[in-house]
């Protein structure tokens, strides 16, 4: 038995949206008025992997990125990336050109300073540089702030240090 959408003109047929039409023929598949409303008709779920659904709107870089961070769960790490690379803004330009951030250790962000006096100085204003930190990078995870001095070699002090005397030359 014919179909009756057969027999009628194309112009009186239900038109294909020209969205599918195009998507179709790329797929190599032609489209047709009736198979469009043969899969329209049968189709209940909304799979958001299909093309042309709600949903699928395109999203800017930036979301995208951050939608990246947080299922990975860089965001501690990169806020901690933050405090190095706005430690002049956090601490300020003064102290930021005395002083640099060298390691994040269990919660622990040590600063090496160029002195011990600035070293001791930055232990007073440890308080007010830590909250400005905590409320600026609060995903960085920073309890607490060490200060040194500056980076003299020493045999006797460090985590890998051994009690007694050490190394020592022996001339014989």
């Amino acid at each position: 038995m014919p179909d009756p959408d057969d027999s009628a003109p194309i112009a009186d047929r239900t038109q294909v949206p020209e969205t599918v039409a195009t998507y179709l023929r790329l797929r190599g598949l032609e489209p047709s008025p009736r198979a469009y409303r043969r899969k329209k008709r049968r189709r209940t779920e909304d799979d958001e992997n299909q093309p042309f659904t709600s949903g699928r709107d395109p999203r800017g870089l930036g979301d995208v990125l951050t939608n990246l961070t947080r299922e990975s769960g860089w965001d501690a790490q990169l806020a901690r990336e933050d405090v190095v690379r706005l430690w002049s803004e956090v601490a300020g330009g003064d102290t930021a050109g005395h002083t640099r951030p060298v390691a994040f250790n269990d919660g622990t962000l040590t600063v090496q300073a160029d002195s011990t006096a600035w070293a001791k100085q930055l232990q007073l204003m440890r308080a007010q540089i830590l909250t400005e930190i905590i409320r600026r990078f609060p995903e960085a995870g920073i309890k607490s702030i060490r200060f040194i001095g500056p980076d003299v070699p020493s045999w006797k002090w460090g985590p890998r240090a051994i009690p007694g005397r050490g190394p020592r030359d022996t001339y014989g």
